[in-house]
């Protein structure tokens, strides 16, 4: 991967929120809401300026405020390599980060995937996520996307069969995947696990808590079970074996793309599938997100397709999934 240079002189780094509405109340276990606030920093030198977005997550610890206070608490003239011992992994280090990396593709007049040796990117099929409703909702909004190949429910609760019968009978032809967002106990899981399989469930997501996860090392894991709030990035890898079979990369939780493209050549060292996911924001958080894609076993980049307003020069979806971000967005 490539090196921004030291540099010397003016350094203009902002942070700004922004809201984008949410097409519809998005629902997990832990809550809801109808807006995605994001954090939108640019970075200017030399004239040339680069910009990333990250989402702020209470889970974390994280709060618009707090992500604001530690980026412009940055020091000057910081580079790339130097912000990774600078700042942890979450979602202030992953706006600075990618905000650099624009910055550098646009003052080398490079793309960003030439930056960091990747191959050109290609479409990303992508899974579409179905909100934590109501039976009768969610078998609606199956039904309402049943033209996708892949969805992904959102469940994580103690009564979750009849949601999952829902949304198969709304979209007999979809594959499934499942987000339990750390919702289930042992016990939900074990009781459920024959009945995923039975519905098609291709892969379950994070179904108990982090922390509180090593019961996955000593219970059946008949279907492929996949680590979110459990992983973060590189140094979280080694303690999922046994555990996980994929490993769920978000750029708001591996502190960027440095972190991020690091993270993915680890896990596929360690034998762990991939999933890239993202947290409910625009176009431009999922941008650099679509590089670490390449290749994964299931992507979850389908934050803009929830909203009800983008940034402008968003990425396309069509039915190839999503495509690379133009020079005009991102990268």
């Amino acid at each position: 991967m490539g090196r921004l240079p030291i540099l010397r002189g003016a350094r203009m780094i902002t942070v700004t929120p922004d809201t984008f509405k949410i097409a519809r109340t998005f629902t997990i276990s832990r809550g809801s809401k109808t807006e995605a606030h994001v954090l939108t920093v640019r970075i200017t030198r030399g004239g040339v300026t680069g910009w990333g977005e990250c989402v702020p997550y209470a889970r974390y610890g994280e709060s618009l405020e707090s992500v604001t206070a530690a980026i412009l608490a940055l020091p000057e003239g910081i580079t790339r390599a130097a912000l990774q011992e600078a700042m942890p992994s979450g979602a202030a280090r992953n706006a600075v980060d990618c905000a650099l990396w624009d910055w550098e593709a646009k003052a080398s007049g490079r793309r960003a995937w030439e930056v960091a040796g990747l191959a050109p990117p290609e479409p990303v099929q992508i899974a579409f996520t179905l909100s934590l409703d109501t039976p009768e909702e969610m078998r609606a909004q199956a039904a309402a996307n049943a033209r996708r190949p892949l969805l992904k429910i959102k469940l994580g609760t103690p009564d979750d069969m009849p949601r999952l019968e829902a949304v198969r009978s709304g979209a007999p032809k979809s594959r499934l995947i499942v987000d339990a967002n750390e919702g289930w106990t042992p016990e939900v899981y074990t009781e459920l696990a024959p009945h995923l399989i039975r519905l098609g469930v291709a892969m379950v997501e994070q179904p108990l808590p982090a922390g509180s996860d090593d019961m996955l090392a000593e219970i059946a894991r008949p279907l492929p079970v996949a680590a979110d709030e459990s992983c973060h990035g590189v140094a979280s890898l080694a303690a999922l074996k046994g555990k996980y079979d994929l490993v769920n990369l978000k750029l708001d939780k591996t502190g960027g793309l440095t972190e991020a493209l690091a993270a993915k050549a680890e896990a596929a060292r360690l034998g762990f599938g991939l999933m890239v996911g993202c947290m409910v924001g625009s176009s431009l958080a999922m941008a650099p997100a679509v590089l670490v894609a390449q290749g994964a076993n299931y992507s979850d980049l389908d934050g803009p397709l929830l909203l009800s307003q983008d940034r402008e020069n968003p990425l396309h979806y069509d039915e190839a999934g999503v495509h690379p971000p133009e020079r005009a967005l991102w990268g």
